[in-house]
C-alpha cells in the first residue's frame, strides 16, 4: 500500500522520517503543490536536515549512519529515501486536483494544518479535506483537529477525532472517512486524564484546568511583523525569538471527542507559547470529591500513572527531574509524567445553599451551609509536541487505520 502525506511543514517532514524508517507503505507520495528551490536535490536538503532532531541519517542509523536520499530523478521528481521510493508532487495545491488515483495512493494524511473542516465542500475555495476523497484517497488522516467553520453544523457521520490508544476502537472502517488525530496538546492530556478517569470516575472530578507551557510553532513569526488586515489578536504578530506569548489551544473541546466523559466536567484549557522549537508541557489542575478522613495523596496518584504506563507504550512515567531538552525524541510517548512534581491539597469546602437558586430550605430539614471535602491535585506531563510524541502517534494511527482496509 502507498502513503500519501499532503505538505511537508514539521508534521508532514517529520512523518516521512517516520515512514521511511518503519517501512510499513511500499512507497510514499509527497505533495508540495509548488516548486522549492531549484529543484529536487533542495527538497532532498530539506527532507535530510532538521534544525531540531538533526539528520535524518543520524535518526535512522546513529552516528555511523551515511546518505539515505538516494536515486534522485528530477524530470519524475522521484527519489528512494532509505529504500523506500518516494514521489514528490509539485503541480495542485487544492486537495481535489491532487493526483491521488493517478498514483494508486488509498490512505492520506493531511499535515497542512490548513483543511481541518470535515463539512467544507471540495469545490469552493482554496479547497476542503473532502477534496483528497474527490481525488482518489479512500481514507484522510488530519494531522489537526476539526474545525468546523459554520456554526450550528453538527460533526459528519463519516469523520472522527481519535488518539492511539484512548479511543481508536471508536473508528469504524466502513463508516469513517476522515480522521483527526486531535493535536499533540489533546494527546498528552488524553493520557493524563484516563488514569485519572478510569480510577476515580467522572463522578468525583468536579472540576479541571490546565496550561500548555509550548514550543513554537511554524504559524508564529521570527520578528515582529504588522498584522493583516482584520487580526484581532496583535500577540501572533510578535517574536518568539524574543517574547513568552499567550495564546489559545482547543484541547478542552477535542478532548471531549476523544474522552466523551469529559463534557460533563467544567474544564479550562490555556496556552502559554515558549522560545524552543520542540518539547513542551502540561500542568494539569484535578479538583477532586474526596474523603476527610482518608483524602488521596500524591502516592496515590502516582501509582495510578506508574501502573498505567506499565500496561500501554504510550504513557511513560518518570521518577527523575528532567527538563524539555530531555523529552525531545521520546519515541511514542503521548505523555511522560514527572511524578516528583506531582502534588496534592485536601481542604473542607464550605458551600452556602441560601446562594442556590430554587431551592427552599425553610422546610427542608438540611444545613444552610454545607462542607464538602475536595482534593486539589497538580500533575505535571512532558510531551515532544512534535516527532517523538505526536508524529509518532500520528504514524500508529495511520498504520492501523490501513490495517483495516480491505
Amino acid at each position: 500500500m502507498k502513503l500519501g502525506i499532503n505538505g511537508l511543514g514539521r508534521i508532514g517532514k517529520l512523518s516521512l522520517w517516520h515512514h521511511v524508517s518503519r517501512q510499513f507503505f511500499s512507497e510514499i507520495v509527497v505533495n508540495l503543490g509548488r516548486q522549492v528551490g531549484t529543484g529536487l536535490e533542495d527538497i532532498a536538503a530539506t527532507i535530510e536536515h532538521d534544525s531540531s532532531y538533526g539528520r535524518l541519517s543520524t535518526y535512522l542509523h546513529g552516528h555511523k549512519g551515511g546518505r539515505v536520499i538516494e536515486n534522485l530523478n528530477e524530470a519524475a521528481g522521484t527519489m528512494t529515501v532509505n529504500g523506500v521510493p518516494v514521489t514528490i508532487l509539485r503541480e495542485a495545491r487544492n486537495p481535489k486536483d491532487i493526483k491521488w488515483q493517478d498514483n494508486n495512493v488509498r490512505i492520506v494524511a493531511d499535515t497542512t494544518g490548513v483543511f481541518k473542516d470535515p463539512t467544507a465542500d471540495a469545490e469552493e475555495g482554496w479547497g476542503s479535506v473532502r477534496g483528497h476523497l474527490q481525488a482518489g484517497a479512500e481514507k484522510v488522516m488530519v494531522s489537526a483537529p476539526f474545525k468546523i467553520k459554520s456554526k450550528g453544523i453538527d460533526m459528519p457521520e463519516d469523520a472522527i477525532t481519535t488518539v492511539m490508544g484512548i479511543n481508536e476502537d471508536d473508528y469504524k472502517p466502513e463508516q469513517h472517512s476522515i480522521i483527526s488525530a486531535a493535536s499533540c496538546t489533546t494527546t498528552c492530556l488524553s493520557y493524563m486524564i484516563k488514569p485519572f478517569m478510569d480510577h476515580f470516575g467522572a463522578d468525583r472530578m468536579l472540576t479541571a484546568s490546565m496550561v500548555t507551557v509550548h514550543a513554537a510553532t511554524g504559524s508564529q513569526k521570527v520578528l515582529d511583523s504588522v498584522p493583516a488586515a482584520g487580526a484581532t489578536d496583535l500577540r501572533k504578530n510578535r517574536s518568539i525569538l524574543n517574547n513568552i506569548i499567550l495564546t489559545t489551544t482547543g484541547a478542552a473541546k477535542a478532548l471531549g471527542l476523544v474522552i466523551p466523559e469529559m463534557k460533563g466536567i467544567g474544564f479550562i484549557a490555556e496556552s502559554v507559547r515558549i522560545p524552543t522549537s520542540t518539547g513542551s508541557l502540561i500542568v494539569l489542575v484535578l479538583n477532586l470529591q474526596d474523603e476527610l478522613e482518608n483524602p488521596v495523596k500524591r502516592d496515590l496518584i502516582n501509582s495510578i500513572y506508574k501502573d498505567y504506563a506499565e500496561s500501554t507504550r504510550y504513557l511513560k512515567y518518570s521518577a527523575g527531574q528532567n527538563v524539555s531538552s530531555d523529552i525531545i525524541g521520546t519515541p511514542e510517548a503521548a505523555a511522560v509524567i514527572e511524578s516528583t512534581e506531582t502534588h496534592t491539597r485536601t481542604a473542607s469546602l464550605k458551600v452556602n445553599l441560601d446562594h442556590l437558586k430554587g431551592l427552599n430550605l425553610e422546610s427542608a430539614q438540611i444545613p444552610h451551609v454545607l462542607e464538602v471535602p475536595v482534593t486539589q491535585a497538580v500533575i505535571y506531563g512532558w510531551y515532544d509536541n512534535e516527532l517523538g510524541s505526536y508524529t509518532n502517534m500520528l504514524g500508529d494511527l495511520t498504520v492501523s487505520v490501513a490495517e483495516r482496509m480491505v
